[in-house]
C-alpha cells in the first residue's frame, strides 16, 4: 500500500506543527502573529488579514477538468513560497506576517492605457471557479479549485500596443515581513513572464481565491497567475506589477540556474530536469504512488497549438 503525505513527516517531529492547530486556524494565526510580533516587529492588524473571506464564484465546468479536488489542508500547507523559506511548510507557518492591505497592482509598459488596480477592484469583477491541475518541477502534483478571472479581461482594461510581445510580472518583497528575502540565494523580487499568447489564453487565470475563500497568504495572496500547463513556478505570487513589454523578460530562476530552468517551462514529460526524471509525478497526498506526466500537464488539446513548430526540448 502506498504510504500517505498524512502518514509521513519529510521534515523533523520538532518542525512538524502539531495537529490540533491546523484544525484551528484562528488559533494558529494568533499564535504566528505572537511569535512573528516578538521576532519580526510585525503588527497585529497586519497579521490578521490571513483569515479568509467567503469568495463565492460559479464553477467553470467547461475550463475544469473532473478529479477531485485536493484537500484544503494540503493545498494550504504543502508550498513553494521561498520568501518565507526553503521549507514546504516555511510559508504555512510565516506567511501571515505579510501584509496584503493595502495591495494594489501598477499595470505599464507597451500599453495604451496604464493604470494601477486595487484589490477591492479585481474582488468586484465576474470571477469564476475553475479545477486545475497544479504541476510542480519537483514531481508532485494537486487539483485546485482556484478563484479568478482569465487574465485577458484585466489586460483589455489597459490595451495592450503591438509592441506588446511579453507580459513581465513582479512580486512582493517585504523584508520586515518575508524570512526568505534575508538570504543570498535569491535576488529579489521575484520575476516572472509569458509570451504574449500565452498570457491571453482563456486557461490562464489572475487569480484571487481557492476553496470558496480568498487566497490565503502561503497560496500568493491577494493576487497571483495560475497558468495550468505550466510547472508551477510560472504562476507568480503575490503580484505588484505587471509590464506588458517587447523583449522577453529574464525570469528569476532563469537568471538562478539557466541550464535548468528555460523561459517556456511547460510540462513535458520528455524532457528531464538536470537532477531528475519528469516522466512521472507524485499526487499529493500519495507521495510514493506515482502516475506518468501528461504533456503540457494535461491541456495539450487547449494549449499544444501555440507552440506548432517549436523544439520543445530546445525552448525547455
Amino acid at each position: 500500500m502506498a504510504r500517505r503525505l498524512d502518514d509521513i513527516s519529510p521534515i523533523p517531529a520538532s518542525q512538524i506543527t502539531p495537529k490540533e492547530v491546523f484544525l484551528d486556524r484562528r488559533r494558529f494565526l494568533a499564535a504566528a502573529a505572537a511569535t512573528a510580533a516578538a521576532g519580526l516587529g510585525a503588527t497585529g492588524e497586519a497579521l490578521a488579514e490571513d483569515i479568509a473571506i467567503k469568495l463565492p464564484a460559479p464553477r467553470n465546468m467547461a475550463l475544469s477538468i473532473g478529479d477531485a479536488p485536493t484537500t484544503k489542508k494540503i493545498i494550504t500547507n504543502y508550498n513553494n513560497f521561498y520568501e518565507f523559506g526553503m521549507g514546504k511548510t516555511d510559508p504555512a507557518a510565516s506567511a501571515p506576517a505579510m501584509k496584503t492591505r493595502p495591495w494594489t497592482i501598477q499595470i505599464g509598459g507597451a500599453v495604451e492605457k496604464p493604470m494601477t488596480l486595487g484589490i477591492e477592484d479585481i474582488l468586484k469583477m465576474p470571477l469564476e471557479e475553475r479545477v486545475y491541475r497544479f504541476r510542480c518541477v519537483e514531481a508532485w502534483s494537486m487539483v485546485v479549485p482556484w478563484i479568478g478571472i482569465e487574465f485577458n479581461k484585466i489586460a483589455a482594461l489597459v490595451s495592450p500596443t503591438s509592441n506588446a510581445k511579453f507580459v513581465k510580472f513582479t512580486t512582493i518583497t517585504q523584508l520586515e515581513n518575508m524570512p526568505g528575502v534575508r538570504g543570498q540565494v535569491i535576488d529579489f523580487p521575484y520575476v516572472e513572464g509569458l509570451r504574449i499568447d500565452e498570457a491571453m489564453h482563456p486557461l490562464a487565470m489572475l487569480t484571487v481565491g481557492l476553496y470558496g475563500e480568498t487566497l490565503p497568504n502561503q497560496n500568493g495572496a491577494p493576487v497571483r497567475m495560475i497558468v495550468p500547463w505550466k510547472y508551477g513556478f510560472k504562476s507568480a505570487k503575490s503580484i505588484v506589477r505587471i509590464d506588458f513589454v517587447e523583449e522577453q523578460p529574464t525570469s528569476t530562476w532563469m537568471k538562478i540556474l539557466p541550464g535548468e530552468y528555460g523561459f517556456y517551462s511547460n510540462v513535458n514529460p520528455a524532457v528531464d530536469h538536470p537532477r531528475w526524471s519528469q516522466a512521472r509525478e507524485r499526487r499529493l497526498p500519495d507521495f510514493f504512488a506515482s502516475t506518468e506526466t501528461l504533456p503540457f500537464n494535461g491541456y495539450a488539446t487547449q494549449v499544444a497549438a501555440l507552440y506548432a513548430g517549436m523544439d520543445l526540448k530546445k525552448y525547455y
